[in-house]
C-alpha cells in the first residue's frame, strides 16, 4: 500500500555541555530526537562516538529518511564528542596498547557509566529504554565494543564501523603474534557469554595493509577474526551478528555514513 502524508518528522537538535569530574574537561553531547509530540511509544538510545562528525555523517538527514519511511522507532541519540585526548580516551579499558594509547580510556568507560548515563536520565526523565545501543568509528568502534561487552547490563547491541580491532599490545617488529590483539584476547578470556548483539562493518577500502600477506587487508581480517571469537563464544549468525563489507567503501566518514542506515534499521528497526 503506497499514501502520503503531510506529516513530516523532524529532527530537534540539543547541544549539551557535562563538565565531567572524571575526565577533567567539558564533554560536549549533541542530542538528536524526533521534534516535541512526535513520539508516543517507547524510546530507544543510541550513543555514538565521535559526536563531532554528526554533520559529515548526514545524520540528521538519514535519521528523516528512516523516519518518514517508518522504518525505525523513536530514538534518541547521543553524540559524544571527542576531546583533544581521543587516543587516549579511546581503546579497551585498562589496556593500552603498544605505544601507550588508550591510558585514559578505563577513565571514558567510567565516564560513560557514571555520568554520562545518569545525566541523560535526568535530562530525560527516563530510566528505561527499549533498546540501548553504543556504536563509534574507527577506534571509537573499538571504544564501543569495549564497553558494551564489559557492560552488557547497560548495552543491548553495538554498532563498530571500520573498528580498530587491530589495536595490539605489541610492535610488528618486535615478534607480533595475532594474539598481541587485545580486542579478540579479551573476547577469547571471558567467561560466559554477554547478551548482546553486534553489527559489524568494514570497507574493502579501509586501508591497504595487510600483515600477513593473505591478499586480505587488516581491517577486514581483523574484523572478521572477531565474529570467529564471537562464534566460538555461541554467538550466531544472522541472529546475533549482523557483518556488512562495504565494496570499495574507505575509511572515512562518507562511507559510514552511507551505511549508517543499515545499522539503524538493524538496531531499532520496526
Amino acid at each position: 500500500m503506497y499514501y502520503s502524508t503531510d506529516f513530516e518528522m523532524k529532527i530537534a537538535l540539543q547541544e549539551l555541555t557535562i563538565t565531567s569530574t572524571i575526565l577533567e574537561r567539558d564533554v560536549i553531547c549533541t542530542l538528536l530526537m524526533p521534534e516535541d509530540g512526535a513520539v508516543a511509544e517507547p524510546l530507544n538510545l543510541l550513543l555514538l562516538n565521535d559526536g563531532q562528525e554528526l554533520e559529515n555523517l548526514k545524520m540528521v538527514d538519514t535519521l528523516e529518511n528512516l523516519y518518514e519511511r517508518n522504518c525505525i522507532n523513536p530514538l534518541l541519540t547521543v553524540a559524544i564528542h571527542a576531546g583533544e585526548d581521543r587516543i587516549q580516551e579511546y581503546g579497551i579499558a585498562g589496556k593500552p596498547d603498544f605505544k601507550k594509547r588508550g591510558a585514559k580510556a578505563d577513565l571514558y568507560t567510567q565516564f560513560i557509566k557514571t555520568e554520562l548515563l545518569p545525566f541523560i536520565t535526568d535530562h530525560t526523565g527516563m530510566d528505561h529504554f527499549e533498546t540501548t545501543a553504543f556504536a563509534g568509528f574507527s577506534l571509537g568502534g573499538l571504544t564501543a565494543m569495549d564497553i558494551a561487552w564489559n557492560n552488557p547490563e547497560l548495552f543491548d547491541k553495538v554498532g563498530a564501523f571500520s573498528a580498530s580491532f587491530w589495536w595490539r599490545s605489541k610492535d610488528l617488529i618486535k615478534g607480533y603474534t595475532d594474539d598481541d590483539r587485545l580486542m579478540h584476547s579479551m573476547l577469547k578470556s571471558t567467561i560466559g557469554k554477554p547478551e548482546l548483539k553486534f553489527w559489524l562493518q568494514t570497507g574493502t577500502k579501509d586501508e591497504t595493509a595487510d600483515r600477513n600477506k593473505n591478499g586480505i587487508i587488516d581491517s577486514i581480517d581483523d574484523t572478521i577474526d572477531v565474529i570467529k571469537e564471537l562464534l566460538a563464544k555461541g554467538y550466531e549468525r544472522p541472529a546475533d551478528i549482523q557483518y556488512l563489507e562495504v565494496l570499495g567503501g574507505t575509511h572515512d566518514t562518507e562511507t559510514w555514513g552511507k551505511a549508517m542506515p543499515k545499522f539503524l534499521q538493524w538496531a531499532f528497526g520496526k
